[in-house]
């Protein structure tokens, strides 16, 4: 079964955020990620999501707890800690 893991945190700059996170491709990749997307929130430019899909929630988890994650998010300037949430993929629908 599929996992998402959604990710908030505040960032210093989106600007500067945004290379570091596109960098992490690879390491998303082999994490066992199938799919991923960024939003930001309306009312506040540097409060971002993620979400990451994973092949299993095995994988998400994995990823969640890595250091590697901890160490690029130094590095993209993530301003406060981050919210996780990891749910199991049930259904997806058209609309």
């Amino acid at each position: 079964m599929s996992a998402t893991l959604f990710i908030r945190h505040p960032v210093s700059d989106y600007a500067a955020w945004k290379p570091v996170y596109d960098s992490t491709l690879d390491l998303r990749r082999r994490s066992g990620t199938v799919g991923a997307s960024v939003h930001r929130d309306s009312s506040n430019p540097n409060m971002i999501v993620v979400t990451l899909t994973f092949g299993t929630l095995a994988q998400a988890r994995d990823f969640e707890d890595s250091e590697e994650l901890r160490a690029a998010m130094g590095r993209a300037g993530v301003s406060g800690p981050p919210e996780f949430w990891l749910t199991e993929d049930l259904e997806q629908t058209e609309s």
